[in-house]
């Protein structure tokens, strides 16, 4: 891992700058103590950083559990309880892991992957551009189309008009010039500029802003603008933030059904996060998801013990992660470190830096996950990879991420299912003058029920008195269906003086009734022709 350090720690920095805000306002929409957002990104950091197999994967709290937390605290009668259901979370996705579910994150398509990152992307920039400008709502935190303050992601956008904050909106404007700068010019002339990040110039740059115009009647910028972690006192105060389960509620059938619904989004949401994350991975590893459900679990279980918000894997951290250059789960892990000890020893210096310029560092994130040139690729590849992707990010932005990604896979399987039927077959008809027209049917490799339709399709088309030759030499598995389908054609041919000619692996065969019934002895209905 240290191997890496060079390119991990910068990256950290910037990881730290976009998780802090997240794990704040995630656990202010949550409806969850504000610690308990950061406790959770600690151990998604260090815990899951440790344990997890993924290379360039960041973990903490999720936006799309914060409905759920939100519900739930008030359902099982506070968060105490609460916390019994994330510990259970937790141990029911380490039985996911043992049991190797992991593998479901191989069935999703590239295209649906693709959409669920350009939609983030897009959701991002519309969530952050109020911050940028200084309207701060909760639902800033929010990825949710119907945002629980009863609006939506568009009306947050035309609600900003006529609440422009000036100083935010100018520290925004500076620190988005610098990350551009950044990025585009300063970083292709020095090394100096890709070991110092440009988001960590903005912050500082911030911080310098809000100490310059503090008690400015127009450019100072006010408490509700600024990053908000809690100030404790001493270590005692600190101590008291965190909570602990009330195991008594362990009976509360309401625990259990609030612990299968956190274990099974969670880890639907950290593998789609993982096969995402990988894709956009410049050194291609590959992540072993039954040891991230396993990682998982154990962050799970942690953090529901001290009080911290149930995790995943998170896709807007994890870019980050790519973007600023980590290699390695370093610095993951420095991310997590450096939150612990920001929150510890420097609390008030945090909370001088302006959530624009965050929204900044986000804006760029959200941009480069959604880059204009990603839909021509996508058109140019054609529509069964464009229109799984364009309803997958369409899904994302109107209602939410888990939604989104149900409907893209719906549509690639009906892709799928559309390009099955057309491919059960090749047909090629001969003319003779002389006699019968004679069609060939080659069938496909593996031919299962989907494919009914285009072969009865076919069959009845086929002109009275003449002949078929039927091909099984490339059909490796035949479905009991098409035998049937078979079966009733040859009874039928007859009647249109049709001759079946059936070349198959024992041979060629000219009377079809006979090969079918081999078939039809056979006790289970998956045939192999091999």
């Amino acid at each position: 891992m240290f191997k890496t350090l060079k390119n991990d720690f910068p990256a950290s920095i910037v990881v730290f700058f976009v998780a802090l805000p997240l794990c704040l306002g995630i656990a202010l929409a949550s409806g969850a103590p504000l610690f308990s957002g950061v406790i959770a990104g600690i151990i998604g950091g260090i815990v899951v950083g440790f344990l997890s197999g993924s290379k360039i994967g960041v973990s903490g709290p999720a936006a799309g559990l914060a409905a759920i937390v939100l519900t739930a605290i008030g359902t099982l009668g506070g968060y105490q309880n609460f916390l019994v259901a994330v510990v259970l979370a937790g141990i029911i996705q380490i039985i996911f892991g043992v049991l190797k579910a992991g593998v479901i994150a191989y069935y999703f398509p590239s295209s649906v992957i693709k959409g669920m990152l350009t939609g983030i992307g897009i959701i991002i920039i519309l969530k952050q551009i109020p911050n940028f400008f200084g309207y701060d709502e909760q639902s800033s935190w929010d990825f949710e189309f119907f945002e629980i303050d009863g609006g939506n992601t568009f009306s947050e956008l035309f609600n900003i008009i006529n609440n422009v904050h000036p100083g935010a909106a100018l520290i925004g404007a500076i620190s988005l010039a610098i990350l551009l700068l950044w990025d585009n010019v300063l970083a292709k002339k020095s090394k100096i500029f890709t070991v110092i990040q440009g988001p960590f110039v903005a912050v500082v740059l911030g911080i310098v802003y809000y100490n310059l115009t503090k008690g400015h009647d127009i450019l100072s910028i006010g408490q509700s603008h600024m990053v908000n972690v809690p100030v404790p006192e001493d270590a005692t105060s600190f101590f008291n933030q965190f909570s602990f389960p009330n195991f008594s509620a362990i009976t509360d059938h309401g625990v259990w059904i609030v612990a299968f619904t956190i274990a099974l989004v969670a880890s639907l949401e950290t593998l789609l996060c993982v096969e995402a994350s990988d894709k956009i991975d410049p050194d291609k590893n590959v992540t072993p998801t039954n040891r991230e459900l396993l990682a998982q679990g154990i962050g799970n279980i942690v953090s529901g013990l001290i009080g911290g918000l149930p995790i995943t894997q998170v896709i807007v951290r994890s870019s980050a992660n790519v973007q600023s250059g980590g290699k390695s789960k370093l610095s993951t892990i420095l991310h997590g470190f450096l939150l612990l000890i920001s929150v510890i020893l420097i609390p008030t210096l945090l909370n001088m830096i302006p959530l624009a310029v965050l929204a900044a560092i986000l804006l760029i994130v959200g941009y480069k996950l959604a880059k204009p040139v990603l839909f021509k690729q996508m058109i140019d590849l054609g529509w069964k990879q464009s229109v799984p992707f364009f309803v997958t990010i369409i899904g994302i932005v109107f209602t939410d991420l888990l939604v989104g990604i149900g409907m893209g896979l719906g549509v690639g399987i009906v892709i799928i299912l559309l390009k099955s039927y057309q491919n059960s077959h090749f047909l090629n008809m001969e003319d003779k003058s002389n006699g019968k027209p004679k069609v060939k049917m080659t069938l496909a490799e593996e031919v299962t029920f989907f494919n009914k339709g285009a072969i009865l399709k076919e069959l009845d088309r086929l002109p009275d008195n003449s002949s078929l030759e039927l091909n099984l030499l490339k059909t490796r598995y035949l479905d009991y269906d098409i035998i049937e389908i078979l079966e009733d054609f040859t009874h039928k041919a007859k009647e249109r003086n049709i001759d079946i000619t059936l070349i198959s692996k024992r041979g060629v065969v000219e009377n079809p009734e006979s090969y079918i019934a081999f078939f039809k002895e056979r006790p289970k209905s998956n045939i192999s022709l091999s």
